[in-house]
């Protein structure tokens, strides 16, 4: 008996750029965001979406965690609700890593993603 081997019915998409990977971006790049929401719901919504579109995803349940993780990692954007940025900005502040800040309308994962790649865009970019 000879057994075939499984395959994919649909296409090859490993070489298709999708979420946090651009072809500007070098080879296997993929940007690290950190999450700090004490919102389980809310964290893990949000690490679902990242996630699926590529991006690096370092969850924190705390902010006092997030300021722990900021410590040792050095994430590309930092996303966390309006009512802790100024903490985080605080302890963030030497590396000059951007923010993102949750509002009710970022639910959308479109607008979620877009504020992302923005943040990150303005921090690669050199000010003139």
């Amino acid at each position: 008996m000879t057994s075939t081997p499984n395959k994919r019915q649909a296409p090859d998409r490993r070489r298709q750029t999708r979420g946090g990977r651009r072809p500007s971006d070098t080879d296997g790049f993929a940007p690290l965001v950190l999450v700090a929401d004490e919102d389980a719901t809310n964290r893990d919504l949000c690490e679902a979406i990242l996630a699926r579109l590529r991006f690096a995803v370092a969850p924190v349940d705390s902010i006092d965690q997030a300021v722990k993780v900021l410590a040792t990692l050095l994430p590309d954007v930092i996303v966390a609700h309006a009512r802790d940025v100024s903490r985080l900005q605080r302890a963030a502040w030497p590396s000059g890593v951007p923010f993102v800040t949750v509002t009710d309308e970022m639910r959308e994962p479109d607008r979620l993603v877009s504020a992302i790649r923005n943040a990150i865009r303005s921090a690669r970019t050199p000010d003139a």
